[in-house]
């Protein structure tokens, strides 16, 4: 799987294969957060670094504009939908 980029990232840096096809899964766990889940981590990180609720939301909103999470699961029906209409 991503082969293509493995194969990138091992010409354009210094990482052996393996070390390449590890950072991939971690970047794409990181990115596989649903946003709930993204929002309870950020949630207790702000908490642990003292921040009062009123700043963790909004720093969150925030943060949701900019983030990559993972797009809800669609059935099949709804994959026809987007598709077909």
């Amino acid at each position: 799987m991503h082969d293509d980029l493995v194969d990138h990232l091992t010409r354009s840096t210094p990482l052996q294969r393996g070390e390449a096809l590890r950072v991939i899964q971690d970047v794409l766990a990181y990115f596989d957060e649903t946003t709930e889940e993204f929002v309870r981590r950020r949630h207790r990180e702000l908490q642990g670094q003292g921040l009062l609720n009123a700043a963790i939301f909004e720093q969150i909103s925030a943060d949701l504009e900019y983030r990559a999470v993972a797009p809800p699961g669609l059935s099949l029906r709804q994959l026809r939908r987007i598709i077909y209409g």
